[in-house]
């Protein structure tokens, strides 16, 4: 029996906008190969989450910085069963509010909060084995990781899927769509980009099963991952080439 390559080290970048199926592939992607999983966005959204309970204007990047260093921030990294902690009060459900998602990406762009973030993600991926989803993973927090995906979509497939979890107006979920876009790809911190290296997946034509074969045989390629490998054949109903 041929033993399985140690993929112990093995880190997976998936980055893209919002909506276009990050946090859904990237903890199938996760479970089927073993590995950990982070939603990086969970912990902008856990530190947006403190800022509003504590009162601190959003806008104000200096208050938002000083505020920032003080939250302690858990991140579960079980595929199954992700949780996010602030301050040790779970907040799960409270970070996918409407209050949170409109402030999330003013506090993103604050310098600060990309520094002490992006130490804290670092910490959370440590040797590797771990699948990790945000929008600026392979530029900036894990340029070195051996597989990198840009996962997109329109922006209609995108807000049909996002107003669809949320019961929400598509026309209205397009126009935040939109902004979140335009905001997160022009911040002069750490903004949203394809990284030079990353494999582009368009999502807009395949379910989740068919973007998820893709990432695993990815992976299979870079490391040559039998495991990997036989997940994407089955994923994709052939075998992988």
């Amino acid at each position: 029996m041929t033993a399985l390559p140690d993929h112990s080290t093995l880190v997976v970048a998936i980055d893209g906008p919002s909506g276009s199926g990050k946090s859904t592939v990237s903890r199938r992607a996760a479970s089927a190969l073993g590995l950990r999983y982070l939603d990086s966005g969970s912990l902008y959204r856990a530190l947006t989450w403190s800022l509003l309970q504590a009162g601190v204007d959003v806008s104000d990047a200096d208050a938002v910085g000083a505020h920032a260093l003080t939250v302690v921030l858990d991140a579960g990294t079980d595929p199954e069963a992700p949780h996010i902690a602030a301050d040790g009060v779970r907040v799960d459900a409270e970070i996918r509010g409407e209050a949170v998602t409109a402030a999330v990406s003013a506090v993103s762009a604050v310098p600060v909060v990309r520094r002490h973030l992006l130490d804290l993600q670092r910490a959370i991926i440590g040797d590797g084995g771990i699948v990790v989803e945000g929008r600026d993973i392979g530029s900036v927090v894990a340029p070195d990781a051996a597989v990198k995906v840009f996962l997109t979509a329109s922006e209609a497939a995108r807000a049909q899927r996002r107003s669809a979890e949320d019961a929400g107006d598509v026309a209205a979920t397009l126009a935040s769509i939109a902004r979140r876009d335009k905001l997160d790809s022009t911040r002069t911190a750490s903004p949203l980009r394809k990284a030079d290296d990353a494999i582009e997946i368009d999502s807009t034509t395949l379910d989740i099963d068919g973007v998820v074969a893709r990432v695993l045989h990815a992976c299979a390629s870079a490391v040559g991952h039998p495991r990997a490998a036989s997940q994407g054949a089955a994923a994709n109903g052939s075998p992988s080439s």
